[in-house]
């Protein structure tokens, strides 16, 4: 199992980050919109400096999704450990095995009054301030991409049309230049042959005017060419560009879902550690606390997270994260098949009716 590094500094590492890029994505978007506005460079001269920097743009885009995968799953380690303390408290102590013998509700007392002042409850909050936190940063970024995406799409999508115009024009053009060819070779063939000196002086005249047309049009078609290739060679380099960013949405897409579906289980955790149905236990956790991930905490508000509905949906999660994330997979479990979430050996993880006083 990875070691997960400390969250605090990897998460303000990983927002410092995202600032720097957002100032490099912004620019990329805007070169792709003035892409035709520099004529005092040459092609090459651009072409060099901008795919530096869109290449270290998407370098760094690939880091930054790598840092969130990363604080993702080390929330998730953190809700293991949670869940393993929580495990630890499953039998009795002596003291309360003794206070069995006489009154088993006094027994059930103790025991539920010595797992309530652990502090797993406090560390399952701090879990969901982090996960707050962190789902409001990738949420940040999945809206900025998606802007981002929307506006260079655009931009891309114009450069390839004024191309595709270019190579019908360049077509058009080489269509005329041999028409124009043939009826200055005619007419340089009639010269001599019909009429009269002045007929011919005539037609040497329209047959110049035919090959002036044709080297006017050849020249016209020269520089549609070169535009043509400069257009081409761009158009690699913004659509690597526009594919990144529709890739890092859909990656952000991947970790808000698992992010989210595992703030779910975290709310079962607490769910099963403390009696919700009494006054007063679940007033620290509100929508309005955490709004970045309001919607599960709704759900825990009306009592509608159920851990077997649960272990489906972050089985998927889990499977969509990893692909992603191939260096963040857990290892296959030992038996092959196991559930995710073990309902038939009650697991204190997720089924706790006896905290209930």
């Amino acid at each position: 199992m990875r070691k997960p590094p400390p969250f605090d500094s990897h998460f303000e590492a990983a927002g410092s980050l995202a600032e720097r890029i957002a100032g490099e994505g912004a620019y990329c978007v805007a070169a792709i919109g003035a892409f035709s506005g520099d004529e005092t460079r040459s092609a090459d001269e651009v072409f060099l400096e901008q795919n530096a920097r869109f290449q270290a743009h998407i370098a760094d885009a690939v880091a930054l999704d790598a840092q969130l995968a990363e604080l993702v799953f080390f929330l998730d380690r953190l809700t293991s450990e949670v869940s393993a303390d929580l495990d630890s408290f499953r039998g009795l102590t002596l003291r309360e095995k003794m206070a069995g013998w006489v009154s088993r509700q006094r027994m059930w007392r103790m025991y539920t009054q010595r797992v309530r002042e652990a502090p797993v409850i406090e560390r399952l909050l701090d879990l969901l301030t982090k996960s707050d936190a962190l789902a409001g940063l990738i949420a940040g970024q999945r809206a900025a991409l998606t802007e981002r995406h929307r506006a260079a799409e655009l931009f891309l999508v114009d450069i390839v049309e004024q191309r595709r115009r270019l190579v019908v024009s360049i077509d058009i053009a080489r269509l005329k230049m041999k028409e124009l060819n043939a009826k200055a070779l005619t007419t340089q063939g009639r010269i001599g042959v019909y009429g009269n000196r002045a007929h011919w002086e005539q037609m040497e005249a329209e047959r110049r005017a035919l090959k002036a047309e044709a080297e006017r049009i050849s020249a016209g078609e020269h520089e549609m060419r070169d535009d043509s290739q400069r257009r081409e060679r761009f158009i690699g380099l913004f659509q690597a560009f526009v594919d990144s960013l529709n890739g890092r949405i859909a990656a952000c897409n991947a970790l808000l879902r698992k992010l989210l579906i595992d703030v779910e289980e975290r709310l079962i955790i607490y769910q099963a550690q403390v009696d919700t149905d009494r006054p007063g236990m679940k007033v620290r956790i509100k929508p309005e606390l955490f709004p970045d991930i309001a919607a599960p905490i709704r759900l825990f508000e009306k009592g509608m997270l159920v851990a077997q509905d649960l272990e489906r949906r972050k089985s998927r999660a889990d499977l969509e994260f990893a692909r992603r994330f191939p260096t963040f997979a857990e290892p296959p479990p030992e038996t092959s098949g196991a559930p995710l979430i073990d309902t038939v050996r009650r697991s204190f993880r997720f089924n706790l009716p006896f905290l209930r006083s």
